[in-house]
């Protein structure tokens, strides 16, 4: 499960010296016994630059407690970014994983300055827009791959042109059953192509209308009211580890409100389920209820798909199971954890999340897929196993400490 760890945790970067000292030690806990692979961690550089100053991104190692060199990235995205006094660098986090084997609770790592440029890591995690197809915006980590549509795929067909037109704010699914990045590619290999699985996997989910897989919209009275297209993009970081994007979504009236959303979303790599913050400005009320939903009939035409949906309110999570005559089986998710979660519901289109939301405050919750062809899920029992320790992982995050060594 991703954890984004120090953005919604308390870090505790307690740094005993700030003298001159060769490495930064991290020490990252936690108090769950089940496995956490690919586990996020997140250190402040700020923290970093404490105890390594003048450090710079491309001249750094970070090592695990057996000395292994892991993959990194520093972002620019945090308050730490800003350097008021002009000292050091204005670099944001320094990000990168650790596979937490069960029952191992306790990891350290160290960071410290080479004199060689570091290598460029493999990209794991990655999002662009797509102007090469209308408007998508497209993302994807090495598990699953996702796009969403623009307005120029909602605009009205002119006269003598062959255009689709789509109006949704849905979350569509690529099912992938690579590693490596495959959004260049198939968006190059053009739109039929990637309706078949040549090896690499296929896009065989359906959105139209409805939310897709995690889509929004404002609950009220029993029916659902729902946003455009999304209106602007803005990328933040892209891999290799991690991917943060933003898509902002213009007003619509939800029964006499006028609502509009900006969602954050972060995208670790080794996670099926991705990080959304949607922030939502209301105009005529303090708050109201949303709906986080899964589309009913997701599967191609002609797959006879048979779909179990299973509700776990003590996670907050709802899942899909969608078992198809010829393209495998994909599970689908929903978590909202904490007290934001008010239930289920459903409209004709959705399976739906609710939660309460207040006007300017972000709600975070986790949306995403896994497909039997990966190898990963068979089964239903085991999809919903996933998404269960996801929500234990979202629930208990790691605690991070750093000192000089």
């Amino acid at each position: 499960m991703k954890s984004t760890t120090l953005l919604f945790i308390a870090a505790l970067c307690a740094v005993a010296s700030l003298g001159a000292a060769e490495k930064l030690s991290i020490t990252v806990t936690h108090e769950l016994a089940i496995a956490r692979p690919s586990e996020t961690i997140t250190v402040p550089w700020s923290e970093v630059n404490k105890v390594l100053p003048g450090a710079l991104l491309q001249r750094i190692a970070v090592k695990d407690a057996a000395g292994k060199i892991l993959a990194y990235q520093v972002t620019n995205v945090a308050p730490q970014a800003k350097d008021p006094e002009g000292k050091g660098i204005a670099y944001g986090e320094l990000i990168f994983q650790h596979d937490f084997a069960a029952g191992e609770k306790s990891a350290t790592f160290t960071v410290e300055k080479t004199e060689a440029v570091s290598p460029a890591f493999p990209t794991k995690a990655f999002a662009r827009y797509v102007p090469e197809r209308l408007d998508d915006f497209a993302w994807e980590n090495d598990k699953i791959a996702h796009r969403t549509y623009g307005p120029a795929l909602a605009a009205p067909t002119e006269p003598g042109v062959n255009k689709e037109v789509l109006v949704t704010s849905g979350l569509d699914v690529w099912c992938k059953r690579v590693s490596y990045p495959i959004v260049d590619r198939w968006y190059n290999k053009g739109h039929d192509h990637y309706h078949k699985d040549e090896g690499e996997g296929m896009d065989m989910y359906q959105v139209g209308p409805s939310r897709g897989c995690g889509g929004s919209g404002v609950w009220f009275g029993n029916q659902l009211y729902v946003g455009r297209n999304y209106k602007s993009w803005k990328v933040l970081a892209n891999g290799p580890v991690r991917a943060i994007f933003e898509l902002t979504y213009d007003t619509w009236m939800a029964n006499g409100i006028m609502v509009s959303e900006v969602k954050r979303f972060t995208v670790d790599a080794g996670h099926n389920l991705d990080q959304i913050e949607s922030t939502f400005s209301i105009s005529g009320a303090k708050e109201a209820v949303v709906a986080i939903g899964l589309n009913k009939t997701p599967a191609d035409k002609g797959q006879d798909a048979q779909i179990e949906t299973t509700p776990t309110p003590t996670a907050g999570s709802l899942t899909q199971w969608i078992v198809q005559k010829t393209n495998g089986s994909l599970g689908t998710a929903v978590i909202i954890p904490g007290e934001a979660f008010q239930g289920f519901a459903e409209d004709g289109r959705n399976n739906l999340v609710l939660a309460k939301v207040a006007t300017g405050q972000a709600l975070r919750y986790f949306v995403g897929a896994g497909w039997s062809r990966v190898g990963e899920f068979s089964t239903k029992d085991e999809w919903n196993a996933y998404v269960a320790a996801c929500a234990a992982r979202t629930n208990s995050p790691v605690k991070v400490t750093c000192s000089a060594q």
